[in-house]
């Protein structure tokens, strides 16, 4: 393949917002007839990079040659122009139209002004019969048939205008198996007609499965491309979360992980939902810390919103405690004594109006109900408590909480779910986006609360370090499978990295 030139090349692109270097010296290659997948984790730039090469950003520094020509792309039309088409996950075709009007829009054929249906009509299904062997009545509207039908239809669009480059961005992630696999049939037909395929997935089985080059990005940087074949999946994973083979022996874990479950909080028997998560067992002890390990998109969130009631299971069970009572939503998993602190702090956190005092007591509150409020003597011995005992600055109750930093926000919401006295407290993400010091503090308080008051903890986190370091028990996800739960002596980085690269579906 390297024989042959790129259709499209860029070199060293770099992009900034205010504050942030998205994209920094990226270079990346695509080849006709070929599927690239681009990797990385959260923040390692890949929108950034698909909005720079559909025309959504302009690029600060660097080239982009398409077909051995400098091009510099003006808009999302004008990337389609010169054909470089998207397919996004969400598609965003028109669903009240037809699947001819959808195909069609804009360049609907004419005679004297007006718009030949008939023809359009015939062209579609000429279209989608003859390039993507889907046979479907194209007069129907678009909502009238599933998402994986909807994105051939966005792939047919793209094809009509000639497309040269097609971008895939998550194309699977709303699919079942056999819609991935009719996908997959597509994809390879139209690699054998020539036709250049960007992949962007988080399903390392469809990367290996599909793909015959991977490009790696991590923090906005270029990591590397490899041709699929000669990377490993360990050597994958290792170089998108960034720690090397064999800097992976290991930190000094800050608690030794138990053998056995003393008494049993919470039980999950063949839970799983439809689109989201595949069945799973699961058990949680008393005063146990159980980590969630995994790439972005394998799972972690969705599994701890079923475990919280966001999300309804459709299918398997869920018991807590001695009562066995069951979790279908989270006001009756708040009444069993669930607590969610969700990685979304902006949107589903704190209330930026309010302050320090009145975000803390949130919880408390609307659980005591509009008629029994709290005093305001007592949310103030409430809120100074807390704020002293997660040390969180500046110490004034009455400072708005939008003005604080972000680890403090963070520290603020957790001092509102602790205060509910929970006997299991899910974190989601609870470190991203702060300092050092304070993460520390949070894995602390989490282990001290675990060993001292008994209190059990779901606690997620991208950082392979961080999970090692605070969990009993370790469970693995991968694809959407809980592959492998580790306890005690089995937990190391390199066990749990090991395990995500590959590994057999198992329960804990």
């Amino acid at each position: 393949m390297d024989q042959q030139r790129p259709i499209l090349q860029m070199t060293d692109i770099h992009k900034q917002f205010p504050g942030v270097k998205a994209l920094s010296g990226i270079n990346f290659r695509l080849f006709p007839g070929e599927v690239h997948a681009l990797m990385g984790e959260n923040g390692a730039g890949k929108s950034t990079l698909i909005k720079v090469l559909t025309g959504v950003y302009a690029i600060d520094q660097g080239t982009v040659d398409l077909e051995s020509r400098s091009i510099s792309i003006q808009s999302p039309q004008h990337a389609v122009e010169i054909g470089i088409s998207t397919v996004y996950q969400e598609v965003n075709l028109c669903p009240n139209l037809s699947v001819a009007e959808n195909i069609f829009i804009g360049r609907e054929p004419r005679r004297y002004g007006r718009i030949l249906w008939k023809e359009i009509n015939r062209r579609a299904s000429q279209l989608l019969k003859g390039r993507l062997q889907l046979d479907i009545d194209v007069t129907m509207p678009l909502h009238s048939y599933s998402v994986a039908i909807q994105q051939l239809v966005a792939i047919a669009r793209t094809l009509d205008v000639s497309a040269k480059v097609l971008i895939l961005d998550e194309p699977t992630s709303s699919l079942d198996q056999n819609e991935v696999k009719q996908l997959f049939q597509i994809m390879n037909q139209l690699k054998n007609e020539g036709l250049a395929i960007l992949f962007v997935t988080h399903f390392l089985e469809q990367v290996y499965e599909m793909s015959d080059r991977i490009t790696i990005l991590r923090n906005g940087e270029f990591v590397g491309e490899y041709l699929t074949k000669d990377l490993p999946r360990i050597e994958l994973v290792s170089k998108m979360i960034g720690k090397e083979l064999h800097m992976l022996e290991d930190l000094p874990k800050t608690k030794e992980g138990r053998e056995g479950i003393d008494e049993v909080l919470m039980e999950a028997s063949g839970l799983g939902r439809k689109g989201s998560i595949e069945p799973f067992s699961l058990r949680i002890g008393k005063g146990e810390v159980v980590g969630l390990a995994g790439l972005l998109g394998s799972g972690r969130t969705e599994l701890a919103r079923l475990l919280f009631g966001a999300d309804r299971a459709d299918q398997g069970s869920l018991k807590f405690g001695d009562s066995g009572g069951t979790v279908n939503s989270p006001k009756q998993a708040i009444e069993q004594g669930i607590a969610f602190c969700s990685e979304n702090r902006k949107t589903e956190g704190i209330i930026e109006n309010l302050t320090i005092r009145e975000n803390i007591i949130l919880a408390l509150q609307a659980s005591l109900g509009l008629f029994r409020t709290i005093p305001r003597k007592k949310q103030e011995e409430i809120a100074e408590e807390y704020i002293k005992k997660l040390n969180i600055s500046p110490p004034n109750p009455e400072h708005l909480v939008k003005n604080l930093s972000g680890g403090n926000q963070q520290k603020v919401i957790l001092a509102r779910w602790l205060l509910m006295q929970p006997k299991l407290l899910i974190l989601d993400e609870p470190t991203r986006g702060i300092d050092v010091g304070t993460k520390a503090e949070i894995q602390k308080l989490v282990i001290s609360l675990s060993r001292e008051q008994k209190m059990s903890f779901i606690f997620i986190s991208s950082e392979l370090e961080e999970v090692v370091r605070v969990s009993d028990r370790i469970a693995v996800l991968r694809d959407r499978n809980m592959i492998k739960v580790m306890d005690g002596h089995e937990i190391s980085q390199h066990h749990v990295l090991q395990a995500i690269a590959g590994g057999q579906s198992t329960h804990g």
